[in-house]
């Protein structure tokens, strides 16, 4: 497959009081379509810098980041903000939406905000309603933000993520704030994602969670250590999985 996102020698230098951190130093890695990537590290080794500089909501200090064939690095901000609104999807482990708006009205805001789409606000609605009923939640719909479980909150987080069909999905912690039940049930709809097309790249700190993907980038002090191709083996249970994924990741010091 293409690879969608390509990045080459990637630096982040935050300078405070006259000091420089360099947070990421010459990281390189590419993700092809339909890949679902994992970047795992330590506190503070700059895993959520990465998915921001590569996403486009931060500006990276040099370097390249090709996204779909387009270089980011020489986008204007209003064209970036095009590119994440239509062609990207964003998960938080806060799970930010507007107060004053109901479950579904949250999902379709996006759509609404699109340059691109042609759809008038009924047809919106109804895709916004098939991602509902696809996740499990159709039945919250008219809810307020406050009304709802965490786990029903972060399903309804990437119903809003997937409205204008992005071409990558970025989560950065997306079972962070949740139990191990709901954490499993964001995951078990992200693998569906993934497995019907859509790239996905995120951070976690959560072996589990990361044993779902196909690949798992190992980033410490800013350098990209290490990289783990999960085994395709249909006959490998899932706690294999995790456990060939721990002793990779205690053998690189997590």
């Amino acid at each position: 497959m293409a690879n969608i996102l390509e990045v080459k020698d990637l630096c982040k230098t935050y300078v405070i009081e006259k000091r420089q951190n360099n947070v990421l130093k010459n990281v390189n890695f590419s993700v092809e379509e339909g890949d679902m990537v994992a970047i795992m590290g330590p506190s503070g080794s700059g895993k959520s810098t990465l998915l921001y500089a590569v996403s486009g909501m931060d500006v990276p200090t040099s370097g390249t980041v090709n996204f779909d064939g387009n270089n980011l690095m020489k986008m204007k901000p209003n064209e970036l903000s095009d590119v994440r609104l239509d062609k990207m999807g964003f998960i938080f482990q806060q799970m930010y939406m507007m107060k004053n708006l109901t479950i579904l009205d949250n999902i379709v805001l996006p759509a609404v905000e699109s340059k691109k789409s042609k759809e008038n606000k009924a047809d919106k609605v109804k895709r916004a309603e098939e991602l509902m009923r696809k996740l499990s939640i159709i039945d919250v719909a008219d809810n307020d933000i406050n009304e709802v479980s965490g786990g029903q909150l972060q399903r309804a987080c990437i119903c809003r993520s997937m409205i204008n069909n992005p071409k990558i999905l970025f989560a950065d912690e997306p079972t962070g704030a949740l139990n191990r039940t709901s954490s499993m049930e964001v995951m078990e709809e992200l693998v569906k994602l993934n497995d019907e097309g859509t790239t996905i790249m995120m951070v976690t700190h959560d072996a589990k969670v990361a044993a779902r993907c196909k690949r798992v980038l190992y980033i410490v002090d800013g350098n990209i250590k290490g990289e783990y191709v999960s085994p395709q083996d249909a006959n490998l249970s899932q706690a294999d999985k995790e456990r060939k994924l721990n002793t990779w990741l205690m053998d690189l010091g997590w």
